[in-house]
């Protein structure tokens, strides 16, 4: 697919510097250089300079001072490398109660007292159909690697508190010697067409309108086209023949690798599994106009931002070539 790494969290060609992982010092020496960086994260939110800009903030910033540990190496920009922090221990008395994926993305988030006016927290969610294809590729890196190491705090192997080493990308464990590395789950995303038409599904509980392309868990020795065929299978009894790789998304929501397929459906009938999907159904290319549009009768748009948004408008538009 010409257009593949134009997805929203695509490669942006950052130089992730994994030759420094290892040189503490010369690492060392980089936080107190002038052209260095850092990018902030509180529980999965980032800092953003306005609407849909990543904010860098100078090494020696207040809000960076007097923090446990190394702050994590995202990569190398032109004007010096890029670090990241997670300040997610920050509890401010007005942090609102639900910060999960329901919560209503124009809900304001609190104010650090040590950044400066605007400087502010803002939703992923909210931003990523706008924000730059660099910043939203650093945020993403971000957001992967600080849910990873919140959830492998202790030793796979032994059970041990395991340390954060390699600049972020590695955890250590000095009772066995285990070493653990961050982790990616594979998940496929289907386009999924019988002629003209387009499969869709909502699962249960989604808002009103809301319906997208199936997915589902690569499971282990399983192929990407093989996991195409039983997820489609499994929650439509839709069966697929020939498919094929179209584009890949990182999607840190927590931490996934969106396989984006294109699979043609040998035939139309439906059966949706209940406890997968509400409902499924076909719909023609120019219901689909109307759906980017925002002007279809019973679906809401598509986030922008999304791979499925991205796979969609590109069949729409007849390039997935």
């Amino acid at each position: 697919m010409r257009h593949a790494e134009e997805v929203t969290f695509g490669t942006s060609g950052l130089d992730r510097a994994a030759e420094l992982r290892g040189r503490d010092e010369d690492l060392r020496a980089a936080h107190r250089a002038p052209g260095s960086v850092c990018i902030l994260m509180w529980r999965g939110f980032p800092l953003l300079a306005g609407d849909a800009v990543l904010a860098r903030l100078p090494m020696d910033h207040p809000v960076l001072q007097g923090r446990e540990g190394d702050p994590v190496l995202l990569g190398r920009e032109q004007t010096g490398l890029v670090f990241a922090r997670d300040i997610s221990e920050w509890s401010p008395p007005d942090a609102p109660a639900d910060l999960g994926p329901g919560r209503s993305q124009g809900a304001p988030l609190p104010h650090h007292p040590e950044i400066e006016q605007g400087l502010d927290f803002g939703d992923l969610r909210g931003v990523m159909g706008r924000i730059g294809r660099r910043d939203a590729e650093l945020i993403s890196t971000a957001r992967a690697l600080f849910n990873w190491h919140s959830t492998h705090r202790f030793c796979a192997r032994c059970g041990q508190p395991s340390r954060i080493t390699q600049a972020g990308w590695q955890r250590s464990c000095d009772s066995c010697g285990g070493q653990h590395f961050p982790r990616t789950d594979p998940v496929v995303i289907m386009l999924i067409t019988h002629g003209n038409d387009l499969l869709l599904g909502r699962s249960p509980g989604w808002p009103e309108g809301m319906w997208s392309l199936l997915a589902g868990f690569v499971e282990p020795g399983e192929t990407i086209e093989a996991a195409v065929r039983r997820e489609v299978l499994e929650e439509s009894q839709v069966p697929v023949g020939r498919v094929s790789y179209l584009s890949s998304q990182p999607w840190a929501f927590p931490n996934s690798l969106m396989f984006g397929c294109h699979g043609e459906a040998t035939g139309r009938d439906i059966t949706v599994d209940p406890v997968e999907l509400e409902d499924a159904r076909w719909f023609s290319r120019e219901e689909m106009v109307d759906v980017l549009a925002g002007t279809h009768s019973m679906i809401r748009p598509m986030r922008r931002g999304a791979i499925a948004e991205f796979l969609v408008r590109n069949w729409v538009a007849d390039t997935l070539d």
